[in-house]
């Protein structure tokens, strides 16, 4: 069973549903689709609020254009060892200046959580059964230290990233 968590909590009825060919969004459903299916998409409408699946190989720059148009982008994290998607969200926060709904999708664990949660995610589609329990019980592992700049200021000290980003937070 998956299930949106967010910094809230638990997200009831959520409304997104990725298209696979087995499954199509229905009635008071919103299709989240494969990053060419958006594209041509995109092209033929002037619609906004699309739902964007961002797959490990995917060209995120791609978006660009019309970022303004998009109301989720869910990254897939294929597996625990395949980091891709954190450079994805990096990308699509720092250099296309994304603001919408950024959701990690696939293998997402609870020790990747607060690092997902630095890079710009903003919600999370989990299955995994200690994530489910560790976030139903306000169990997220914290970060001690942190050299790396985010792409959300904290106000916890100790890390270096204002080094790399001319002064601004951790």
């Amino acid at each position: 069973m998956t299930k949106i968590w967010n910094q809230s909590g638990f997200v009831d009825n959520d409304a997104w549903v990725i298209e696979t060919e087995d499954r199509k969004a229905g009635e008071g459903e919103r299709a989240v689709v494969a990053l060419d299916g958006f594209l041509a998409a995109v092209e033929q409408s002037n619609e906004s609020g699309f739902g964007v699946l961002v797959q490990p190989a995917d060209d995120v720059t791609k978006l660009a254009p019309h970022i303004d148009r998009i109301a989720l982008i869910a990254v897939n994290f294929p597996a625990f060892n395949d980091g891709r998607g954190f450079s994805h969200a990096s990308l699509v926060r720092d250099r296309l200046g994304y603001q919408g709904d950024l959701r990690a999708v696939g293998d997402v664990l609870i020790d990747q959580v607060p690092l997902m949660l630095r890079t710009g995610f903003t919600s999370f589609a989990v299955t995994n059964p200690v994530a489910l329990a560790r976030l139903a019980d306000g169990r997220l592992p914290g970060i001690a230290q942190r050299y790396q700049p985010s792409a959300k200021a904290s106000a916890a000290a100790g890390g270096f990233s204002w080094r790399r980003i001319g002064g601004q937070g951790a």
